[in-house]
């Protein structure tokens, strides 16, 4: 590997990795999905697929608490969070907390998957794929009903910290 002129070059590691994406400002959203339990949590990772037909792609870590329900939901549910909810980004990030309980405000939705309330937007997307990709699945998924309508400013990650965006 050769070096840049004026540039240090780190070996490829998770940690460079980390680094790297610490960088990379990313919309949050939450991920649900219904099992014997609700289960969730907080997703970086949500990209838009393609338009025709509508599809989205996430990371899950094969080795978190959702995953077992995500390995097996048929529906999964999508939400794009806004500024005023780093506490519920937060509890959806955290290992072991009950997401799902006070004052995480939420409803069953179509299919059964657990909608978040006071979101900007939601989704619900039927699972077409689970794509092995390291410790993770890239699941790809397609939208079959959703909402646009919530107001405020998204909520955004960098630096390892919970953001709204600047003017």
């Amino acid at each position: 590997m050769t070096a840049m002129p004026g540039l240090g070059t780190s070996l490829a590691t998770p940690e460079l990795l980390r680094s790297v994406f610490r960088r990379h400002a990313a919309g949050v959203a939450v991920i649900t999905a219904q099992g014997a339990r609700p289960v969730g949590f907080t997703a970086t990772s949500l990209t838009s697929v393609a338009a025709e037909p509508p599809l989205v792609s996430f990371g899950a870590g094969t080795g978190s608490s959702s995953w077992p329900v995500l390995a097996e939901a048929e529906y999964v549910g999508v939400h794009i969070l806004g500024e005023h909810q780093t506490e519920l980004a937060g509890t959806f990030a955290r290992s072991g907390a009950d997401r799902f309980a006070p004052p995480t405000s939420w409803r069953p939705g179509p299919e059964g998957v657990p909608l978040l309330d006071g979101v900007l937007a939601w989704l619900v997307c039927r699972v077409v794929a689970r794509v092995p990709a390291g410790d993770h699945r890239v699941v790809l998924a397609e939208v079959v009903a959703g909402d646009s309508a919530g107001a405020g400013r998204p909520l955004v990650y960098h630096q390892g910290r919970f953001n709204g965006l600047r003017d």
